[in-house]
């Protein structure tokens, strides 16, 4: 079912994992009730000393107060114990005690197996209340954005009655969301997909750190290289993109046909999101119109393809080396897709193969201390082990080409490149190259040799007699040199370690044409007027970059944290960056200086988010506490405001009210908390009283807008991020299995259809769409890769209009099926 032990031993830590983070929000929360029940209790015996037949007590069976006589009582979901802690009582009297209540939250069950269930539609009026019981009850939920809970009276609010609400498990625990009032008919909204869909427009990256020879040069003028699931075919002078995406994983290895037409290109073997393994292969395809032409081994190599490599003769023959244990080597017949001979090549790394050009019957392969030759011959494959002799044997025989000659020329990690005789399999010279390995060779036109260093970080050009004709250096924010591409035997193309590729002369130097991030990537943000996007990761770089013109604006390196989350000040003059230690900059686009700085705990931030009048900005924490600051001098100067503490679990996302007024956040165990942050960020806890509030944006992943973005069977971390589109259209969805979803908005039932889309190669970490609906954008975690997506289709009229007026036309069509 896994890969290898070390993917299961890693499935079972995150579970446990999960399991005890909830096991400290359960205790978190009896700690707090009972907190809440010795504090109310002192107020309960003043009011009985006082008298009075319709005074508040506690039921028996629910921490919730009711009043008595008034025969209103909790009526409860099957399978839980209790009600929904959010249903609280108004409170009379307000003043001091008020603010020493605590909130109880909403753990209920023990953990269970993950599972959402069918939602379950709840009424808690009781038919015989009084009417006016039940008048008091509707008069105090009468939604009012501008009501202040402090300001009722009782020190406890009345049971709520007449409420429509809907509750959702996940990992066991009840969630529970209130309907808004212009819905009047739950069950007969119909939930389809959105008219607009998405075009993959743009593929930010390359993935040099850990791949080689993954860069070719085309005859039509494209550079041909791969990143995620992507293979991308970038014209260098028109600076346009097309993309083969028939991967199902991240592509490892790449390599072009003889005709230079034709390209054949391995992946990793994927999980799916039941944990089953997907089947490594390989594709050959064409270049020019991006069509399939075989697939190759499904169900053959283990883990993933590693190396891959054309025969010279008419490329009627393809090799494969796997990424198992033995590095299983075969040779393929491309046209029939056939296997002609496998064997167990070695358990050592191997880093690349290559059929001999003057010889398809022979093949070598090199990699970690060796370099093999191997005869193919009725179906059946015969090794001979290269003889270092005198010669130090290296570590890595990192890559290798053929001469004019006939002669294997091998770069290793010792610096030297070493001839070997064609048919002696022993060194007949050694050259000293570089500092640090030769990470590629590259032959030229009329026996000329290219050489890319490590350490160094030199190309050097070499005559036919391997004597040194030019050298040049590649600048150190780029890496290493990966792998060289011939241009035309002047410009020249070159992948590096740091996910860049440029291009260049040695007279001219070389400039990026294409860069990336190196490492895992969370923090997202557009632009609220311009076409700019910043992106921040664990590389400790934060970019910018233009959407129009699909490149780098400018990128800041960060020295001893990294950032996680991002927000744009909505004047759009200043950018706001949480990093992994509690601190938070404040980046001005212009001179990409830091006008502002503040620390909040000493754990890592998750989100960031500006009022929508930029008044205020809210610090989501680690430490489980949201930060607000207020802002003033067009986002330059930020003063602590208060702090909203409530939450039992790490904040994970929180959005504003349209009038900048409250916030509601989400946390790891899957709580929705509403705050008041007028009112000097004080929590709501009547959460009824939210649900016809209108929300600035839409990112929490967890409230009645966006429950039918949940599959069943979801564990509550299968979804990172989510985002509603300005419009308020269309809701963007980046899960834990590389996909992006685009559902319609508002998506309030389970098992929404939605439009999916794939690409990524690692757990999509982020989505965001800019600042006109025109793009959405996506960001891969461990891919480093960002995809940048057309919106198109889509119709007119507000997600406000479309709710209501289906819910209030009933239908008996049935639900269609999730796309």
């Amino acid at each position: 079912m896994f890969p290898d032990r070390a993917s299961m031993m890693e499935v079972r830590l995150q579970a446990q994992e999960d399991e005890i983070m909830l096991l400290k929000s359960s205790l978190a929360d009896v700690l707090r009730r009972l907190r809440l029940h010795d504090q109310l209790l002192p107020l309960l015996k003043q009011q009985l000393i006082a008298g009075g037949s319709s005074l508040p007590f506690f039921h028996e069976d629910s921490r919730s107060p009711v009043v008595e006589g008034a025969r209103a009582k909790l009526h409860r979901v099957p399978g839980l114990e209790e009600e929904d802690e959010e249903q609280e009582e108004d409170e009379e009297g307000g003043g001091e005690q008020d603010k020493e209540l605590s909130w109880a939250s909403s753990v209920e069950e023990p953990i269970q197996p993950t599972i959402i269930q069918g939602l379950q539609r709840e009424d808690s009026q009781d038919a015989n209340g009084s009417p006016e019981e039940k008048g008091s009850a509707s008069g105090s939920l009468a939604p009012s954005k501008d009501q202040n809970p402090s300001s009722r009276t009782g020190p406890l609010s009345p049971i709520q009655e007449g409420e429509k609400k809907l509750c959702m498990f996940i990992r066991g625990r009840p969630i529970t969301m209130y309907i808004p009032s212009n819905i009047q008919n739950y069950e007969d909204l119909k939930m389809e997909p959105p008219s607009e869909k998405l075009e993959l427009d743009w593929v930010y990256g390359y993935r040099g750190r850990d791949c080689r020879a993954n860069l070719y040069f085309l005859p039509t003028g494209e550079a041909v290289y791969f990143i995620a699931c992507v293979v991308v075919l970038y014209h260098v002078n028109n600076r346009t993109q097309r993309h083969y995406r028939k991967h199902t994983d991240c592509v490892r290895c790449l390599t072009l046909h003889p005709d230079k037409v034709r390209v054949a290109s391995g992946q990793m073997a994927g999980v799916d999101k039941d944990g089953k393994p997907l089947q490594p292969c390989v594709h050959i395809w064409d270049s020019t119109t991006l069509a399939t032409l075989q697939q190759i081994g499904l169900g053959t190599f283990e883990r993933g393809v590693g190396s891959v490599a054309f025969s010279f003769d008419s490329g009627a023959f393809l090799c494969v080396i796997d990424d198992s244990n033995e590095h299983m080597l075969s040779v393929w017949d491309c046209a029939k897709g056939t296997k002609h001979a496998e064997v167990k090549s070695t358990n050592e790394a191997v880093f690349a193969v290559e059929f001999n050009p003057s010889d398809s019957t022979n093949i070598i392969t090199c990699g970690k201390s060796h370099v093999y030759f191997w005869t193919h011959s009725a179906g059946q494959l015969t090794k001979k082990q290269g003889i270092f002799g005198k010669y130090k044997k290296p570590k890595f025989i990192q890559c290798f080409v053929f001469s004019l000659t006939g002669d294997v020329l091998t770069g290793d990690s010792e610096g030297n490149i070493l001839t070997w005789g064609k048919s002696t399999y022993q060194i007949m010279r050694q050259t000293r190259a570089h500092e640090g390995s030769v990470f590629t060779l590259c032959n030229l036109q009329g026996g000329a040799l290219l050489s890319g260093g490590g350490k160094d970080r030199k190309i050097i050009r070499w005559s036919a007699d391997l004597a040194p004709e030019r050298e040049c250096e590649i600048p150190e924010k780029f890496g290493a040199v990966r792998t060289i591409a011939d241009v035309d035997g002047e410009e020249l193309l070159v992948g590096t370690t740091r996910n860049a590729i440029l291009r260049g002369t040695f007279s001219d130097g070389f400039v990026a044409i294409v860069q990336g991030h190196v490492d895992e990537m969370w923090g997202l943000a557009t632009h609220p007027s311009q076409n700019i996007f910043l992106t921040c990761g664990h590389d400790r770089q934060v970019c910018l970059w233009n959407t129009e013109e699909h490149k780098l604006d400018w990128s800041k390196y960060l020295f001893q944290e990294y950032g996680l989350c991002a927000d744009f000040c909505p004047n759009g003059s200043v950018v706001s960056v949480g990093l992994s230690t509690g601190r938070w900059l404040v980046l001005d686009l212009q001179t990409r200086e830091v006008v502002s700085e503040s620390t909040d705990g000493n754990e890592q931030l998750s989100v960031m988010r500006y009022s929508p009048d930029g008044s205020f900005l809210a610090v989501g924490s680690h430490d489980n506490f949201i930060y607000i600051y207020s802002v003033t001098e067009s986002g330059r100067r930020y003063t602590r405001f208060g702090r909203c503490n409530g939450h039992s679990s790490f904040i994970t996302h929180l959005d504003w009210s349209k009038d900048g007024k409250y916030i509601m956040s989400n946390s790891g165990d899957y709580e929705i908390l509403y705050w008041d942050v007028a009112a000097g960020c004080k929590l709501l806890r009547n959460r009824f009283e939210s649900k016809d509030r209108e929300w600035a944006s839409y990112t929490c992943v967890l409230g009645f807008h966006v429950m039918g973005v949940w599959l069943e069977g979801s564990d509550g971390t299968d979804i990172n991020a989510l985002c509603r589109s300005h419009s308020e259209r269309v809701v963007a969805v980046a899960d834990d299995f590389c996909k992006v979803h685009l559902f319609q908005y508002p998506c309030p039932k389970p098992k929404a259809p939605s439009h999916k889309y794939e690409g990524h190669g690692s757990h999509v970490t982020n989505v965001c769409f800019t600042h006109s609906d025109s793009h959405l954008l996506s960001m891969g975690g461990k891919d480093t890769c960002i995809l940048q997506w057309r919106v198109t289709g889509g119709g007119v009229g507000d997600s406000r209009d479309r709710l209501a007026s289906a819910s209030s036309a009933s239908t008996s069509s049935p639900e269609p099926a999730t796309g």
